[in-house]
């Protein structure tokens, strides 16, 4: 009896379909020390979502990079919160790798986790990578850093949790960045200062009524700090543009901020934070939401 042929395995993917996600001139030794292409090369399901995320992320900083490489070659990011430093290595894999033999720029990862810092600083030497520096530091400890240029151009934090991204604002104040980009996370600490001051600031307000109930206390809460970070960096003069970073599917805490700086503090924006503040019974948190002083006296204002 004739044996029937055996069926042909499944066929793999070509390359082109199987990797059709994944930019020309990356590197496939990058992606899988990220964790991004298994070690045979493939993309999960969970992976091209990452993939997609820092991608979509990319698209906004190109430009910004873009804009300052036509000034000069010697382009400064910090990227607060590094943790792997995903953001920082995609960045420079597909934007300063190709010039690296003649441009001065460099990408600093900040991050508070010794074997993060350890584990990217090893990454960096392996790919050949040298304008990488990564730093185990504070954001207040990373202000007054002498590793760090006076100024830096671009200040990223991705998914920095509560305080982390004003810590990084700070930051990005003190060193003049032209540029900020950031996607806040976890916002608790204004939520838990509206619980406590429940109180004669807001009783005779009806908008105190949108964080009466607490799943309305923590997402006005969420809400309201943007709010606060965007009026913030207006009035110390930097214009702003907030968007998503990716679609709602994946999370809900995935607003992102941009921002540029234009040279003139905005005087109504730093007036609106001062209410808004006071409307909310968050007066006590102006440290928190500090703007320049001298805004609303200041020459060189934009009303």
């Amino acid at each position: 009896m004739k044996k029937s042929a055996k069926p042909h395995p499944t066929a793999a993917a070509p390359a082109s379909q199987e990797k059709h996600e994944i930019r020309p001139g990356q590197s496939l030794e990058l992606l899988k020390e990220l964790h991004i292409l298994t070690r045979d090369g493939k993309l999960n399901q969970d992976s091209r979502r990452k993939l997609k995320q820092v991608y979509h992320l990319y698209q906004f900083i190109e430009p910004l990079l873009q804009q300052l490489q036509t000034e000069r070659s010697d382009i400064s990011l910090v990227d607060h919160g590094a943790g792997k430093s995903y953001l920082g290595f995609i960045l420079y894999d597909l934007f300063f790798k190709a010039s690296q033999a003649q441009s001065k720029a460099h990408i600093y990862g900040i991050e508070t986790r010794d074997e993060l810092v350890k584990r990217s600083t090893e990454l960096a030497q392996r790919l050949d990578f040298p304008g990488m520096s990564f730093l185990n530091l504070s954001v207040a400890d990373s202000t007054r850093s002498t590793q760090l240029p006076e100024q830096i151009d671009i200040v990223t934090a991705l998914h920095a949790c509560d305080t982390a991204t004003d810590d990084a604002i700070e930051f990005a104040l003190k060193k003049k960045a032209r540029f900020m980009v950031l996607v806040p996370c976890c916002q608790a600490e204004v939520a838990a200062e509206l619980r406590k001051h429940k109180g004669d600031a807001v009783r005779n307000n009806p908008l105190s009524e949108m964080w009466r109930h607490p799943i309305h206390t923590r997402e006005f809460g969420s809400q309201i700090t943007n709010v606060l970070r965007c009026l913030q960096l207006e009035a110390h003069g930097y214009q702003v543009r907030v968007t998503e970073l990716v679609g709602w599917e994946h999370s809900m805490k995935n607003e992102l901020i941009i921002a540029e700086y234009k040279g003139k503090p905005v005087r109504r924006a730093a007036e609106r934070l001062a209410e808004v503040l006071k409307t909310t019974g968050l007066d006590h948190m102006q440290r928190r939401f500090f703007v320049a002083d001298g805004t609303a006296n200041s020459e060189n204002v934009t009303a």
